[in-house]
């Protein structure tokens, strides 16, 4: 599949979802909200490296249990105003009333933010401890999707999990999870990292039986460091592949060795799903460009032989 730059867009303001489904694939670009001052330089960094790549569309993701609500607002009004990309929010339903959880609605559709990622988000403090919902906020997921949709020309996005959410009982009861999220008003969803394509395409194919069409862009993230094997579980929410974690212990004393190998089987991994059609790609980035630009340029040059 051929690998073009998005098109320059005659609305400063596209839905998300619109593009997913008519201009695939889309490549987009994920961030996190800075803690430090070295963090917001770093972040910022990052976001005018990969600014000329022409993302379709870039996030900023929110802390657990809302920890950085003012500053992944602060910082989504920015990329809205101070730069060419088209920023798409996170809202978590964590430790919000409705109450507030309409205020930060309102400051994203006064800056011109008109593209939200619904996550109803983990405990703080322990993203496996039991999950205890604000008594004036929303339960689940569809909820916040169907409250961002009354409350004014939102395109929402909503969280896919190749493996299975950490607390779905199972796969069967996790699609019928993520199918009422769409049916409640997502118009797409991006997955959790993963590090296996079979993954992906198992979701896409279990949502189609479904009898549901909504596009799911891939969540990627290259593994450039040893240590983000160990935490991958917490992170995905499922189990490093067995075979790709024997891979990468042949050069764990190697790490350089180990940042290219990341580089690689992620390179392939994303080739394998254009080829399969995916309907976008989205880089998680941790605040750092040099990967994903390496790993952009790899599908450019594979695009073009």
């Amino acid at each position: 599949m051929a690998l073009g730059l998005p098109s320059v867009l005659p609305n400063p303001h596209p839905a998300i979802g619109e593009l997913v489904r008519t201009r695939q694939p889309t490549f987009s670009f994920g961030f996190m909200p800075p803690k430090t001052e070295q963090g917001e330089r770093q972040l910022w960094q990052a976001i005018r490296e990969l600014e000329p790549l022409r993302p379709s569309f870039v996030s900023i993701t929110y802390g657990a249990g809302g920890s950085t609500r003012d500053t992944t607002v602060a910082v989504t009004e920015r990329v809205a105003n101070e730069t060419t990309l088209l920023p798409m929010a996170h809202l978590t339903a964590v430790n919000h009333s409705v109450a507030e959880l309409r205020h930060v609605i309102g400051r994203l559709a006064g800056a011109g933010v008109s593209n939200v990622l619904a996550v109803r988000g983990d405990p703080p403090g322990d993203p496996t401890g039991e999950w205890i919902p604000h008594p004036e906020g929303v339960h689940y997921a569809e909820d916040l999707v169907r409250l961002i949709r009354r409350s004014g020309d939102f395109s929402v996005g909503v969280a896919a999990f190749p493996y299975r959410h950490p607390r779905s009982p199972d796969v069967a009861t996790d699609t019928d999870y993520f199918v009422r999220k769409c049916r409640a008003g997502a118009e797409f969803a991006i997955t959790q990292m993963f590090f296996d394509a079979d993954d992906y395409l198992r979701l896409r194919d279990r949502v189609a039986a479904a009898g549901c069409d909504t596009p799911i862009v891939a969540g990627v993230m290259p593994v450039t460091r040893i240590g983000t094997i160990e935490r991958s579980e917490q992170l995905s929410g499922a189990p490093f592949p067995v075979a790709l974690a024997a891979r990468f212990e042949r050069v764990a004393d190697d790490p350089e060795a180990v940042r290219r190998l990341g580089i690689e089987q992620t390179s392939e991994m994303c080739q394998r799903l254009l080829d399969e059609g995916v309907p976008g790609i989205h880089f998680i980035t941790f605040n750092r460009s040099t990967a994903t630009r390496e790993i952009w340029q790899n599908l450019r040059v594979g695009a073009a032989t």
